[in-house]
């Protein structure tokens, strides 16, 4: 049997230092870097995930989170099958942020767009700053999957990235997103539960 083959343009999103860089290259080179520059405008990447139905292309669009470098988002998201909106459970502000990307993505996308809200850092509990379960009831009101990772410790990155392989619209396919992204049933359970991720 012939394992087919899609492509899956994903975007990463949020404001600046919140680790974007840090998931993209976690997940599709297996190494963290503890200094890493600031993106400028946006970097591109290729990775791939093996799924039992086929194989599936991200094209890896990470952008810059400075606020000079905002209006030039909707040049990447546009058309993007995917986004990963992400923040840092460290910085308070950072989840402000995201709120705010939310709807920017909703405005543009609609639901023609896969939104996962990822809480980085995870591995920073005692520095916590976002409560979990404010993120919880955002998520669940604005119909949003939600996970936290540490590209730090790789913690939940190769789950995250699989989950959205297998939801995901793909090739010419533009699902409706009724419902959001089924994490909490599919996730290990450090995923799951209120107590975070690390």
């Amino acid at each position: 049997m012939t394992r087919k083959k899609y492509s899956c343009k994903l975007v990463l999103l949020g404001d600046t230092s919140v680790g974007k860089s840090s998931i993209v290259t976690r997940f599709a080179k297996k190494e963290f870097y503890e200094f890493q520059e600031p993106t400028i405008g946006a970097a591109f990447l290729t990775a791939k995930v093996k799924l039992e139905e086929g194989e599936i292309t991200f094209e890896l669009w990470d952008t810059a989170g400075q606020e000079r470098y905002r209006t030039l988002a909707p040049m990447y998201y546009r058309g993007a099958r995917a986004a990963i909106i992400a923040y840092d459970i460290t910085q308070e502000d950072s989840f402000k942020g995201a709120r705010a990307w939310v709807n920017d993505v909703r405005h543009m996308r609609g639901d023609r767009c896969l939104l996962v809200l990822v809480g980085n850092k995870c591995d920073l509990q005692a520095n916590r700053k976002v409560d979990k379960e404010d993120v919880d009831q955002f998520a669940e009101k604005h119909q949003l999957a939600h996970i936290e990772t540490s590209a730090k410790t790789g913690k939940n990155i190769d789950h995250l990235f699989e989950m959205i392989a297998r939801e995901a619209p793909r090739g010419e396919e533009e699902r409706s997103r009724d419902t959001a992204l089924d994490l909490q049933s599919r996730a290990p359970t450090s995923v799951s539960n209120n107590k975070g991720c690390c």
